[in-house]
């Protein structure tokens, strides 16, 4: 809760524009804004889900949010939730 305390979360539809040639972001980290936009149109229609339901939707939508917080924190995926994909 402290790192992402000042963390600014924000939602747009799209990226203003498209860098590289490996597809549209989900997402943008801006380390020294402490914000973090996540892209609706390229979460909800470019990721490929083997089940199309709520339950996987959310999952993806969390997937996104996660990796982003672990890329603006700079952290290792696996030191900042260890347990959370033991399940399987």
């Amino acid at each position: 809760p402290d790192e992402l305390g000042s963390v600014s979360f924000e939602v747009a539809v799209l990226p203003s524009s498209v860098v590289g040639t490996s597809g549209l972001d989900r997402w943008r980290v801006i380390a020294g804004e402490r914000r973090v936009i996540l892209y609706r149109l390229p979460i909800e229609r470019l990721s490929r889900l083997h089940r199309y339901d709520d339950l996987h939707r959310r999952m993806m939508i969390e997937s996104c949010v996660f990796r982003a917080v672990v890329e603006l924190l700079g952290k290792d995926p696996w030191d900042l939730a260890p347990e959370r994909f033991r399940h399987f």
